[in-house]
């Protein structure tokens, strides 16, 4: 791949990224509680979820949690695809 290539595709990535960190963060603003100096304050049940999380492989992740991350990696699979000539397509 040349090096115009590899920059397009970098940033094509770069905004689906950016695309996916925001709607991390409106989900992490929604389950916040807004503090009267700005900060959110997020559920304990929630941060002992994701602290499991962080701590667990992909391998030992239930099929729901699983296919979270799957969901998260059919919104870029195409560019990648389409950059090495494969299709997404069945």
């Amino acid at each position: 791949m040349g090096e115009n290539k590899s920059s397009e595709l970098l940033e094509r990535l770069a905004a689906i990224e950016h695309e996916r960190w925001a709607h991390w963060q409106r989900f992490m603003h929604e389950h916040g509680k807004r503090q009267p100096d700005g900060s959110l304050l997020l559920p304990a049940d929630l941060v002992a979820k994701w602290d499991r999380l962080i701590d667990t492989p992909y391998t030992q992740l239930t099929d729901k949690e699983r296919e979270s991350d799957r969901d998260q990696v059919r919104r870029y699979l195409p560019t990648v695809e389409k950059a090495y000539g494969k299709s997404s397509q069945p």
